[in-house]
């Protein structure tokens, strides 16, 4: 059995891992490698938002993002979700992904102008990225034959790895956390730019991107997702939507993910930003509403057995303040890290 920690960023432990040495997880889970030349990724969240049905200037903003994408330098992978935030505002967000900082970095600059640098009648427009290095970002899979999100641009997956089935398995996948609390520091701050508004977060902002992919049960299996989980997932997602700043949880996105001809696939995700990785580990361990999930999840996983055809995932970073972007242009106050500022200033 594998470490979730891959060997060229293994250290000496001065922090220790929250089980044994002998410790044997009762399911396989799986991780994501990346070829050992890659020292940091880049995610990158292109969104739109507006009210009711499509206007056409929205949906030209999409393919002219779509097109960016395709250009010299652009992300190895990408994928588009949408979903409807507390106030009533569809949002549609491209989420690309980079192995290579410099490709992204020339990418980057004429991209963001293109996006955030001009006002559309409206809508409005938003970026949010993280440059993280690999030490502060971590994955898990159910399965190893279908990468999603960030771990579309590794190498590869791992064999069965160790550290996951128990509270605190998420921090001992990240390589940082063998040595470093990953405390939060500073409070986030708002930068005017002309129309643009920019939040300077703080160090150690945790984002997790959790997915579920149904596509492949069949229909006793498939009502039963639908019935008895999708609900109780749904509940705890717009409970981190609509109340989790009282968590310091600063944003929650429930999506479901577009495929390419813009239909709603069967998948789906939550991405969610929170002040620290330990307040979203308070959440996962003991609020209600994530305990209910558990109950569901587990409930579903011990009915159907090894034949679950139900895929899941995520993936988790703690981002330095240097690795962090946030700009929004024509948003409502409530649009992701825009909130945080909210908070601080209340």
């Amino acid at each position: 059995m594998e470490s979730a920690i891959p060997q060229n960023l293994e250290m000496k432990r001065s922090r220790h891992k929250r089980v044994p040495d002998d410790y044997q997880p009762p399911y396989p889970s799986f991780v994501a490698r990346y070829k050992p030349t890659v020292s940091r990724v880049a995610m990158a969240y292109f969104g739109v938002q507006y009210r009711g049905t499509a206007p056409t200037v929205a949906t030209a903003a999409l393919a002219e993002i779509a097109g960016t994408f395709a250009k010299e330098s652009g992300p190895s992978h990408w994928d588009r979700a949408r979903y409807i935030d507390q106030v009533g505002h569809e949002n549609v967000v491209s989420v690309a992904y980079w192995d290579d900082i410099a490709r992204f970095d020339a990418w980057f600059a004429p991209a963001r102008e293109a996006w955030t640098g001009k006002a559309r009648d409206g809508i409005g427009t938003f970026i949010e990225v993280l440059r993280p290095s690999l030490a502060r970002h971590e994955t898990l899979f159910s399965s190893s034959d279908r990468p999603e999100g960030v771990a579309a641009i590794a190498g590869r997956m791992s064999g069965e790895v160790q550290e996951h089935a128990y509270w605190g398995g998420m921090r001992d996948r990240i390589p940082l956390s063998q040595t470093d609390a990953m405390a939060p520091g500073g409070n986030p701050e708002l930068i005017r730019d002309g129309t643009r508004l920019r939040v300077e977060a703080h160090d150690n902002l945790c984002l997790i991107r959790s997915g579920q992919d149904w596509s492949d049960t069949e229909a006793s299996e498939r009502k039963l997702y639908l019935d008895e989980v999708e609900p109780v997932l749904r509940e705890g997602m717009e409970f981190l939507r609509d109340h989790g700043l009282g968590i310091d949880c600063y944003g929650n996105r429930y999506m479901r993910v577009l495929a390419a001809d813009g239909s709603v696939s069967e998948k789906s995700y939550g991405q969610s930003w929170w002040k620290s990785l330990a307040a979203l580990e308070r959440w996962a361990e003991s609020h209600p509403t994530h305990v209910k999930i558990f109950g569901a999840a587990m409930k579903y996983l011990s009915t159907l057995g090894p034949s679950a055809k139900l895929r899941l995932y995520h993936e988790v970073t703690v981002a330095a303040a240097d690795e962090q972007f946030f700009e929004y242009l024509n948003c409502h106050p409530k649009t992701g890290m825009l909130a945080a500022v909210e908070t601080a200033s209340a």
